[in-house]
């Protein structure tokens, strides 16, 4: 059984290193000022679409991202891995979006896509840790959703069974496909780099990045179709401008502030039980524990 599998992926500032240039005037992330990574849990999702294809000989796993040109980086390191082809969804009038407008222009390229038995993606995305977006998409695609999955069981039937990491323990559902599943960082790791995959598709490009490209590489590149990314915009997917970016996106970031933690007091106790209830005493009483 051959199946289309959608993995939504997202490039993501390393929030490690965010600083007082993090975020712009308009409130929206200053992407240019932040080293860029691969969302971590969606590697975790990528690890579980590569599985099904790995069963399922004939699948294909196509990575969709939506963000800046660059993204298109994401989709290599995704290739690298295991995973066949991918979709930047780009466009200035898509910039500014919260998860509303976010999850309604990815549904659209779903839409657009066309044929698909499941879609995947992370948990939440580490710039915004809300983990909207994924049940967001499969509410405007009128299908069902799996949140909180660490591993997809079976696929078969028209049924995928997943194993859902809850707060108080594991339980294993069914679902109808297509569906949206959405995976935790519980999940396995997703696989490495293959060499051989590396040597094949290092110059896959996105149509942004072949226009930079001298002649003579554009024509190597226009020669073999798999290392040619596609790029959609806005029009293409037919979204409602009133529902995209910043015009559709009801959220509004007021500031962005940098908290560093650092110690004020000290205190050395010796190794006396008596100093030693003393602290805690104190500790329960200010409330520091307790």
């Amino acid at each position: 059984m051959s199946l289309n599998i959608i993995v939504l992926a997202k490039q993501v500032p390393d929030t490690r290193n965010v600083g007082k240039d993090a975020m712009k005037e308009d409130g929206t992330i200053n992407r240019a000022a932040l080293p860029a990574i691969f969302n971590p849990e969606d590697l975790n999702a990528l690890e579980q679409a590569l599985r099904i294809k790995d069963a399922n000989p004939g699948s294909t796993v196509t990575i969709l991202t939506m963000g800046l040109p660059r993204a298109s980086e994401i989709i290599r390191e995704a290739i690298f891995r295991g995973a066949d082809t991918g979709i930047v969804l780009t466009d200035r009038v898509l910039g500014g979006a919260d998860t509303l407008a976010t999850s309604y222009s990815l549904a659209q390229a779903v839409k657009k896509f066309g044929n698909y038995d499941i879609i995947l993606g992370g948990r939440q995305a580490i710039d915004g840790d809300t983990a909207q977006v994924g049940p967001q998409i499969a509410e405007k695609l009128g299908i069902p959703q799996v949140t909180y999955a660490e591993e997809i069981i079976d696929l078969k039937d028209g049924y995928v069974i997943v194993k859902r990491r809850l707060e108080q323990g594991v339980e294993t559902v069914k679902a109808p496909l297509p569906c949206v599943v959405t995976v935790n960082g519980s999940a396995a790791e997703c696989r490495p780099r293959n060499a051989k995959r590396i040597m094949k598709f290092k110059r896959v490009v996105s149509p942004s990045e072949k226009a930079k490209l001298d002649p003579e590489e554009q024509a190597y590149i226009d020669a073999r179709p798999y290392l040619n990314l596609q790029e959609w915009g806005a029009a293409f997917v037919e979204a409602d401008p009133e529902q995209i970016g910043m015009a559709g996106s009801p959220t509004k970031v007021k500031a962005i502030e940098n908290v560093v933690f650092t110690a004020k007091e000290s205190r050395r106790i010796d190794n006396d039980d008596a100093q030693l209830e003393e602290l805690i005493k104190e500790l329960i009483a200010n409330h520091t524990i307790g």
